[in-house]
């Protein structure tokens, strides 16, 4: 099916140790579905040589990673839903602020922080003296994200993670998009690796609440039913504007 122009595109941002290749099955299910799909490569968690920031000076964090997705929002034309998975969820929230031509956030049993929050703070984790480092992917990785995924796909999945910068887990996000910018949230019901419980504090924060019955990667167990969902989220949009404006008058 021909994409249509006349619908917002979806900007599809990936979670730690994961690259944009995790998205792969949900953007076929959204172009026959009609709609457009982008996604964006984070640097804190894409194989850089030595887990440097591009420009070699420091580890690429949260701040890189949100500034990453807004230049691929300013290459995008028209009105855009960003649909953040995990970890993503917290760069996407600094990214989005400001961004005039958002308009919904979707997180995807995502961290959707408040600002001074980091993901490390909102788990409570302690923050490691030296963040500089990197992190390899989960040793138990296959039970954690891909439980309900076929088995020949998840060991794919699994052996196309990378090791994820600890500086993205520590930096703080500074302004919560989400505050001017309509969100919903999507509870993974038997998630592994973010427990439901957790998603369901954060998810206390967006404007609407949406369940699928999968662990914590549906693009891989689900692609089609997480498809189907987002475009029905997606056509609830309302005009350009309406949405931030409600949302500053309620001082959310």
């Amino acid at each position: 099916m021909t994409a249509r122009t006349d619908r917002p595109a979806f900007l599809l941002v990936h979670g730690a140790w994961h690259g944009a290749w995790c998205w792969d099955a949900l953007r076929t299910a959204l172009d026959a579905a009609g709609w457009r799909s982008h996604t964006v490569d984070l640097p804190s968690s894409a194989a850089h040589p030595d887990g440097a920031h591009p420009d070699g000076a420091r580890p690429a964090g949260l701040l890189e990673d949100a500034a990453a997705i807004r230049d691929r929002l300013r290459r995008i034309d028209g009105p855009v839903v960003t649909v953040a998975h995990s970890y993503g969820g917290a760069p996407t929230t600094e990214a989005i602020a400001g961004a005039t031509d958002v308009v919904r956030a979707v997180y995807l049993a995502a961290f959707q922080l408040d600002a001074g929050e980091s993901v490390f703070s909102f788990l409570g984790a302690p923050a490691p003296k030296d963040d500089t480092g990197r992190t390899p992917p989960n040793p138990d990785a296959r039970r954690m994200y891909y439980t309900d995924v076929p088995a020949a796909e998840a060991d794919r999945a699994v052996a196309r993670l990378t090791p994820q910068n600890v500086r993205s887990f520590t930096q703080p996000v500074a302004t919560a998009g989400w505050r001017t910018v309509p969100s919903s949230y999507i509870v993974c019901e038997h998630d592994q690796a973010l427990e439901p419980a957790r998603q369901h504090e954060l998810a206390a924060r967006a404007d609407t609440v949406h369940r699928l019955p999968s662990g914590h990667a549906p693009f891989l167990s689900m692609p089609g039913e997480l498809a189907v969902l987002l475009g029905r989220i997606a056509g609830t949009v309302p005009p350009r504007g309406r949405g931030a404006d409600a949302r500053s008058r309620r001082g959310r």
